[in-house]
């Protein structure tokens, strides 16, 4: 029996289970999968303890960052040529297509970063020009050397602009894998040029994750070469087991027009079922009606990274590309956008099946770093952390206390309230605390009282001038503010550096020192003034107590 201390469900049909055991929390996820659909998305989170009066009033609950909860960090680079590659396959298929379409034979050869067009006639090259500025004007074409073939590449432009979709369309694609895990409340965003972190709260177990993370595998369609006569056909082999096939060069299907696949079991073997989408549907349903009686052959791509050892004993890295025919079935019936595709054993249908419903990757991304913190861990951080808060703000209250006294009390009541709207702008602009933005709290305790010393120390030099307690009050705050406003708007202007260029701890200590400087300043001065305005404004006083 599995008990929980809440369960929501949403009309997206995503459920939250909460339990002190994270065996628990697994099993109970294992359930709710079995009850719901498949197309049914568990996640397992902390409940909060926030109260609901709280909630109600549009508050949430401060999050924690991956340093202070557990979980894993991950970071990726993406593979910037093979993005701009696998654009240049799509337009060496397309020019072969449209040249060919108008009775032409040429010889389309992707070579590089650049697809080079053999004709045989000055007509045909002119003809073959024209084509491919109507496929995409932006192309630049170049003439070879020989008169006789054409050279297309990509324009800057294009390029930076496919390297840009490329992150983007893989962030995409790893949110939809992390969700699709079962991880909550995930953080993936994109860290300089050509990297993406990924941080998975609450997640102890990081192998399995980042191969899926990592992982390029999808599936690609294509009828088999009979008499070997087609243009562009060539060998492939096959998996263990499955004899290897000539295939025609056309794709008549392939993972990115694939919008649902499961794993499952067909007349007892391991099987993903696969939906189609409107597109690939339609293609599918054409090639089934012309090919009926013909063989058609399901290829199993996969990227990886390998590594080598070079001359000078340094290691590098090379992608290795493996295509591999998974099975070979005759098309005994017409069918469109739903299918069945055997060959694999129980764990690669299921991992092949999550990677085809959260859509391919734009371009493979290889595991630069990653660091697992285990919840205990968090925990220690936690306590750690917030007993540095409390040594250093029972340290500053006592000193400000027994130097300033009457004065040094008040500014303690504002450090008090500083620290209550530090955690107050946390929970508003939902940023995660981290280790260094404890430390950036812990800061800003020592840094909030600095507005105060300058303040009292300038009442001081007033009243030893001779000026009146209300006079020497007024002054002090009012010549002290310009030292004060200078000193936290360079700090400020250094934190806002910190957050633009600064990744993971550091934005978490810039996030806390930013509004450490904000709050500190109003509560040092605008909530010190008024309470010292309430007890000693209007009073005719010979001396102060600070």
């Amino acid at each position: 029996v599995v008990r929980f201390a809440s369960l929501d469900e949403t009309s997206s049909a995503a459920s939250r289970a909460s339990e002190n055991s994270q065996s628990v929390q697994q099993k109970a996820r294992e359930l709710l999968l079995g009850r719901f659909q498949t197309d049914t998305n568990v996640a397992l989170t902390d409940a909060s303890r926030m109260p609901e009066w709280l909630r109600n009033m549009g508050l949430e609950p401060m999050s924690l960052g991956l340093d202070l909860r557990g979980g894993v960090y991950v970071l990726l680079e993406v593979d910037m040529d093979s993005a701009v590659k696998g654009r240049l396959a799509a337009y060496e298929q397309d020019f072969d297509a449209r040249i060919r379409a108008e009775k032409i034979r040429p010889l389309v050869k992707l070579d590089g970063q650049q697809v080079n067009i053999r004709l045989t006639t000055a007509e045909e090259m002119e003809r073959a020009r024209e084509i491919v500025r109507e496929a995409d004007p932006e192309l630049i074409i170049l003439d070879g050397a020989d008169g006789k073939s054409l050279r297309v590449r990509m324009s800057d432009t294009q390029i930076k602009a496919r390297q840009d979709f490329a992150i983007e369309q893989n962030m995409t694609t790893l949110r939809n894998r992390v969700d699709q895990l079962g991880v909550a409340e995930p953080l993936v965003q994109r860290q300089g040029v050509n990297r993406i972190v990924v941080q998975l709260p609450g997640v102890q177990d990081p192998n399995a994750l980042k191969n899926i993370l990592t992982a390029t595998a999808t599936l690609e369609f294509r009828m088999v070469d009979t008499d070997g006569t087609s243009p562009g056909s060539r060998r492939y082999p096959g998996a263990p087991g499955v004899q290897g096939q000539i295939l025609k060069r056309e794709v008549i299907a392939s993972g990115d027009q694939i919008v649902d696949a499961s794993a499952g079991f067909s007349e007892g073997s391991p099987a993903v079922f696969i939906t189609l989408d409107a597109v690939g549907g339609e293609r599918m349903l054409a090639n089934t009606m012309a090919n009926l009686r013909k063989p058609m052959s399901s290829v199993f791509i996969e990227t990886k990274r390998t590594p080598i050892t070079l001359p000078d004993g340094e290691t590098s890295y090379r992608q290795v590309r493996t295509e591999e025919i998974i099975n070979t079935a005759t098309i005994n019936g017409v069918f469109k956008d739903s299918f069945v595709t055997t060959g694999l054993n129980p764990v690669e249908a299921r991992d092949l099946a999550l990677l085809l419903r959260a859509g391919a990757l734009a371009a493979p991304v290889f595991q630069i770093e990653d660091r697992t913190i285990g919840p205990t861990l968090g925990q220690d951080n936690i306590d750690a952390g917030f007993k540095a808060v409390q040594i250093g703000f029972l340290a500053v209250t006592v000193f400000m206390a027994f130097y300033y006294r009457g004065f040094g009390l008040i500014a303690n009541v504002a450090l008090f309230s500083n620290l209550i709207f530090i955690a107050a702008m946390l929970s508003l602009l939902q940023a995660s605390l981290t280790l260094p933005g404890i430390a950036g709290i812990v800061l800003t305790v020592g840094m909030a009282v600095d507005a105060n010393v300058l303040i009292f120390e300038r009442i001081r030099e007033e009243l030893s001038a001779g000026s009146t307690v209300q006079n020497a009050i007024h002054l002090g705050y009012e010549k002290a503010f310009s030292s004060i406003a200078d000193a936290n708007v360079t700090t400020l202007i250094a934190a806002i550096v910190l957050f633009a260029f600064g990744t993971g701890p550091i934005k978490g200590f810039a996030v806390t020192l930013s509004l450490g400087i904000i709050t500190s300043m109003f509560t040092a001065i605008v909530g010190t003034r008024t309470i010292v305005n309430f007890v000693f404004g209007g009073r005719r006083l010979d001396k102060l107590p600070i």
